[in-house]
């Protein structure tokens, strides 16, 4: 497993959101005792944004979330259980995810549609509901704007540490905070990826604002992001904003709107970066860079082409630095190519030059933690990116033995 980012120096002490606390707890769903359980709330009513899983298998808690931001886009808090999915769980599975909102509202003495659910693990157990409900007033009793680790910490299945982003912005003459937390670690294939990810911010975003940024942000971040070509039926991302700055709320048209997005879009992306660094079994990371692709789509589908090859992955962890998988990724990959106009590079080692090796590969391309391939297609100007990583033994060994 890659090591885990640096962590930025204001992150060494508690990262604090205004107006927003986090808890996280041991409920018992993990036979580990480990924390499985995370409250985040707001101290009053926030504008909320969200994505979700493209899978058309949707698990309780994504649908339950989807019909409360499309009623009202307003939020309060969000609770976060890891250890099970509440996936293809029937009635009883929106039951639970509706009783689990309704207690944490009681609890928090807010109105329950105001409070959102996810849920990430195994598919297809119900959820151990008793334990849940015990486990709430805990949850909101050791409720502390110092607790995000915490929270963090709840949200994690096979990760092997805390994914926490912080970014803090000028705004009209004050500091707004943007600060997010995710999980994931594998079944990774965009839109999404099975990850969640929660990102609170005081600064005051009008609703519609607050959507398209996360939209855009998701774009470059997320939905860039490749593991194992498999969806989950439980990705969300959710965006609360609490206005505790009080700014004039940011509006598209407003001044500060690309300040915010570009911020916003900066936190997702490391995030993201966290993710393919933690991937199941993973020893490298790896960015897939594809430029000058006659339209976006050609460049997306090349760069996510190249990111999702098994044979491009394991040739990665192999360290063996064959190109000859990746030109193969590009010609299947439905973009419009002419081959003797693509260049290939290796962290900025050319190995390909008008469609053909340019020189002897050294063997120690594939060798770093951190790899770049780039793709010149040679005939546009456009690009696109994508994250991911190499395919070990490992990957296979851990997921052998995740049972449903």
């Amino acid at each position: 497993m890659l090591p885990s980012p640096d962590e930025k120096p204001f992150m060494k002490h508690s990262v604090i959101v205004p107006g927003f606390k986090f808890s996280g707890i041991s409920s018992g769903i993990k036979k580990t005792k480990k924390k499985d359980l995370a409250l985040i709330y707001s101290e009053n009513t926030a504008a909320i944004a969200g994505i979700f899983t493209a899978n058309k298998i949707k698990a309780a808690p994504v649908k339950l979330d989807i019909t409360r931001i499309r009623r009202s886009g307003k939020a309060r808090a969000v609770i976060i259980n890891s250890g099970n999915a509440n996936a293809c769980t029937g009635r009883r599975g929106i039951k639970d995810a509706h009783d689990i909102a309704q207690i944490t509202a009681r609890e928090l003495r807010s109105a329950p549609h105001l409070v959102y659910v996810a849920s990430t693990g195994l598919i297809g157990r119900p959820l151990p509901l008793i334990k849940i409900k015990k486990a709430i007033p805990e949850s909101v009793r050791k409720l502390s704007s110092r607790s995000i680790r915490h929270a963090a910490s709840a949200i994690m299945t096979t990760d092997t540490f805390t994914k926490i982003d912080v970014k803090k912005i000028l705004i009209s003459g004050k500091t707004g905070t943007i600060a997010g937390i995710a999980k994931g670690a594998g079944m990774m294939c965009p839109h999404l990826a099975t990850m969640l990810c929660f990102i609170v911010t005081d600064i005051a975003v009008e609703r519609r604002a607050l959507n398209a940024a996360l939209r855009e942000a998701a774009e470059k971040s997320f939905n860039s992001l490749t593991i194992d070509n498999d969806m989950s039926t439980n990705d969300t991302v959710l965006l609360l904003s609490n206005g505790f700055l009080k700014n004039k709320p940011i509006t598209k048209n407003s001044f500060f709107y690309k300040k915010f997005e570009n911020a916003l879009a900066e936190v997702s992306y490391n995030l993201s970066k966290m993710i393919a660094m933690d991937a199941e079994g993973a020893t490298k990371l790896v960015k897939v860079r594809v430029r000058r692709a006659k339209t976006t789509s050609d460049a997306e589908k090349a760069s996510r082409a190249i990111a999702s090859s098994l044979l491009v992955k394991t040739a990665l962890y192999g360290e063996n630095p064959n190109w000859g998988r990746i030109m193969a990724a590009i010609g299947y990959s439905g973009a419009h190519i002419q081959e003797d106009k693509i260049a290939i590079y290796i962290n900025n080692f050319k190995v390909v030059n008008k469609g053909t090796g340019a020189r002897k590969t050294p063997k120690h391309l594939f060798q770093k933690n951190e790899i770049v391939i780039t793709a010149d297609l040679g005939i546009g100007e456009k690009e696109a990116d994508m994250l991911t990583c190499d395919l070990s033994e490992k990957y296979v060994k851990i997921n052998a033995g995740y049972m449903t």
